[in-house]
């Protein structure tokens, strides 16, 4: 008898953040989107058969999205999010470049210098003045 999926996953819940762009106002935002860590199990479940353990050896660890809409934070519209990444494994996920480090590789890839992070002008001094209390 073959085993189900279940005996060979321990199951957990997880949040991870997203950016969409909301189709309809055209806005992109970073929304926390629910998924299921599927982690396979250190040994194979009792009563597995040959056919078991072959499936067992080739098993990886995956995320399920169990979100599929969420609300636009702008105008408050719901909307789907795109399908194409439903399912993700775990060992892809891990190699991914985060946004700023992509952008500062294309930066010195192309040759062009690093933007300066933008500098807050100076408060004026009626701002910074410690305060001589109510009169």
């Amino acid at each position: 008898m073959a085993l189900d999926e279940r005996a060979f996953f321990a199951e957990k819940p997880e949040t991870r953040p997203g950016r969409y762009q909301c189709p309809k106002c055209r806005r992109p935002g970073e929304y926390s989107i629910r998924w299921m860590r599927h982690s396979k199990k250190d040994r194979l479940p009792p009563g597995a058969n040959e056919e078991d353990r072959a499936k067992f050896a080739k098993l990886r660890d995956y995320l399920l999205r169990l979100d599929d809409e969420v609300t636009c934070k702008a105008c408050g519209k719901k909307f789907e999010i795109p399908s194409q990444h439903s399912l993700m494994f775990v060992d892809q996920l891990a190699g991914l470049p985060n946004e700023e480090e992509l952008e500062r590789e294309i930066n010195i890839a192309s040759g062009e210098p690093e933007p300066e992070p933008e500098k807050k002008p100076a408060l004026p001094a009626r701002f910074t003045r410690k305060s001589s209390g109510w009169k």
